[in-house]
């Protein structure tokens, strides 16, 4: 499947400024970057790598006004996944890539679930608790734009019920690792999004590797372009600034082509 990005965003600083931009789709197993373009105007950009290699970080060097225009063409060439079959690695067998993604993090308080999930899921294993997991988040979140805001974790968002993908995505990253199964946070982009905008998901470890999974329902792993990962949203966060920074516009469009 081949699905269309495109993004524009319009910030104003107070003064000159560095921002740090995770937004584009990455090049990585599942996904072929077909046409990729990055107009920050006359800003200095710098790149690095993304976290476990994932991906790109952008270093932009602004003015007093930031205005980028991203648009891409990308293959979604990885399959549709049924979770409930796959295989969960013991603890000795996770390799250096995964086994951080079994600790908590900033916003997922993943040691406050070991009960929990113990109690509610303890008949399954593997995939099988993976799939059920994320049902039930599906099933007893509801959501709702306004209902969490930056600092939001993933305790506040269990109590509540309520969210929007980054808490979906929290939460079944908290549950998972509960579990002992490696998950981190990831960011994406999916043509059935809505309202359109970044979306966060996840990534869990089985079988011997990565497997995206939305929480939300809204996206397949096939229809997803995999962005970055991370421990949480403080990781894979769009943009950074050092300065405060003033919401001009922002749009993003994503779309099957």
């Amino acid at each position: 499947m081949r699905i269309s990005v495109d993004v524009q965003m319009q910030y104003q600083f107070p003064q000159p400024n560095t921002v740090a931009l995770v937004l584009e789709a990455a090049h990585a197993p599942g996904q072929e970057i077909v046409s990729a373009s990055m107009n920050l105007g006359d800003a200095t950009v710098d790149r690095i790598a993304g976290d476990c290699g994932v991906g790109e970080r952008i270093w932009a060097r602004v003015g007093t006004q930031m205005t980028l225009h991203y648009q891409a063409l990308i293959d979604i060439t990885r399959p549709a996944i049924d979770l409930s079959q796959m295989r969960a690695a013991q603890l000795h067998e996770l390799p250096a890539e995964a086994a951080p993604y079994i600790r908590p993090s900033r916003y997922v308080q993943s040691d406050k679930f070991v009960s929990f999930v113990g109690k509610r899921f303890g008949d399954l294993q593997g995939g099988a608790k993976v799939a059920a997991i994320r049902d039930w988040i599906e099933k007893n979140l509801s959501y709702v734009p306004g209902a969490s805001d930056s600092d939001t974790n993933v305790l506040e968002t269990f109590a509540g019920r309520a969210g929007v993908c980054r808490d979906y995505a929290h939460l079944f990253c908290a549950m998972v690792r509960a579990a002992q199964i490696p998950a981190r946070m990831a960011s994406s982009y999916g043509p059935d999004v809505r309202p359109q905008d970044f979306h966060a998901v996840a990534e869990v470890w089985l079988d011997g590797a990565w497997h995206m999974v939305d929480a939300t329902g809204m996206c397949g792993a096939e229809n997803m372009a995999l962005v970055a990962v991370g421990r949480d949203a403080y990781d894979v966060a769009f943009m950074e600034s050092q300065a405060p920074a003033t919401l001009i516009n922002q749009s993003v469009s994503v779309i099957r082509v």
